[in-house]
């Protein structure tokens, strides 16, 4: 297959059906949205979403030092992490620059999963591979072993438990545990990208499609609706989640995106990154770093990604996503700003939007939390 051919996901032929905007993302033909991306998203804020995410990549890690390469390759104490149970890390270059964010599950004693985004599966898998040399531990591209479907929003357990035995009642955030859903074999994880409640279903791409139709008809009554990545990019922009390539990048460290708590510093042996991450932390310590903070724009006009934010005549930031918010009816902004511009209620900081400067507020993140 040509490289510039995109790939298709098992359920492909489903998104067209629905009349879905498919889109080029990382390499895969995904889809964008199946009407309006403003109705999606308020379906999952509110009732239930079901997307397609098999573009991510699943890296399985095995073999009795598996826990030891995860410790030495990513920043976070894989270790520690229970069987059953999930955490959010990140894989960094030799000088702390951010490769990728990452959702680890521990399926087994001596069995892993990595889950990389779309664009950073192969980097990621090269990345693992060439820092196992030495342990007892094998890594496997499992890619096309999986489809990835997530249902979320405050409808999703009702209309999952009518399709599983799993206890999903006792299933924490951030756990997965094996079961059937719809009667076929699936890891159900309680994790999402969206602020709501909700699940991620990984199951072998023949099954996908029955899964969906299942979720799809069990989600019927109360609303439940196929969202495309659009949507899922404001959902997480509302709930202040980064986005690699966006929030996060190769130039960055975890101390720059002001997520420096997901190094593990006193975890057992050297990691890569360690001593640039150590002189990182330190550096933010004495001389603290561009601070991500939200943006409400006063007015009507979207900021967009690299726009310069500006404060007495000066540059001080840069924003890094922007899009109109669908839950809070105005424009708004994730950006890195200085940290003197940086503490909510900040008055006279704008974005300059194609040489006007539109004036917006600086507020904690997230914009939007859910009610438990």
């Amino acid at each position: 297959m040509s490289s510039n051919t995109p790939r298709h996901t098992a359920l492909d032929a489903l998104h067209r059906s629905l009349g879905a905007t498919m889109t080029d993302f990382a390499g895969w033909d995904m889809p964008l949205r199946y009407g309006s991306e403003r109705d999606e998203h308020l379906a999952v804020r509110t009732r239930a979403g079901l997307f397609d995410l098999s573009h991510m990549g699943e890296i399985t890690v095995t073999g009795a030092q598996a826990a030891e390469l995860l410790n030495f390759a990513l920043v976070g104490n894989i270790a520690s992490v229970g069987v059953g149970r999930a955490r959010y890390t990140m894989i960094c270059q030799a000088d702390g620059g951010i490769l990728d964010d990452l959702i680890v599950y521990r399926l087994q004693e001596h069995a892993y999963m990595v889950v990389a985004n779309a664009s950073n599966a192969q980097v990621v898998l090269d990345a693992l591979t060439e820092r196992a040399a030495g342990f007892d531990a094998e890594v496997r591209d499992d890619r096309d072993a999986y489809a990835l479907i997530a249902v979320q929003g405050p409808e999703s357990p009702g209309i999952l438990k009518s399709l599983t035995d799993a206890d999903l009642d006792g299933l924490k955030y951030y756990a997965g545990l094996p079961g059937t859903v719809a009667g076929v074999p699936a890891l159900i994880a309680r994790t999402g990208y969206t602020g709501e409640d909700g699940f991620e279903l990984f199951v072998a791409p023949a099954d996908a499609e029955k899964v969906w139709q299942a979720l799809t008809e069990a989600g019927a009554p109360v609303g439940l609706v196929p969202c495309g990545l659009s949507c899922r990019d404001t959902l997480r922009l509302e709930a202040g989640m980064p986005l690699y390539g966006h929030e996060l990048t190769t130039a960055l460290t975890p101390f720059d995106a002001g997520l420096g708590r997901v190094v593990k510093f006193e975890k057992d042996g050297d990691f890569v990154g360690r001593e640039a991450l150590s002189e990182a932390a330190a550096r933010a310590q004495e001389n603290p770093p561009r601070v991500l903070v939200g943006l409400i724009a006063e007015g009507r006009r979207v900021p967009r990604a690299g726009y310069q934010v500006v404060a007495d005549g000066k540059v001080i930031g840069e924003i890094t996503s922007g899009a109109p918010s669908p839950t809070l009816a105005k424009p708004i902004a994730m950006a890195y700003v200085d940290a003197a511009h940086a503490a909510p209620g900040t008055t006279g900081v704008g974005v300059d939007i194609r040489g006007s400067h539109e004036p917006y507020e600086v507020v904690a993140l997230p914009f939007y939390k859910r009610q438990k």
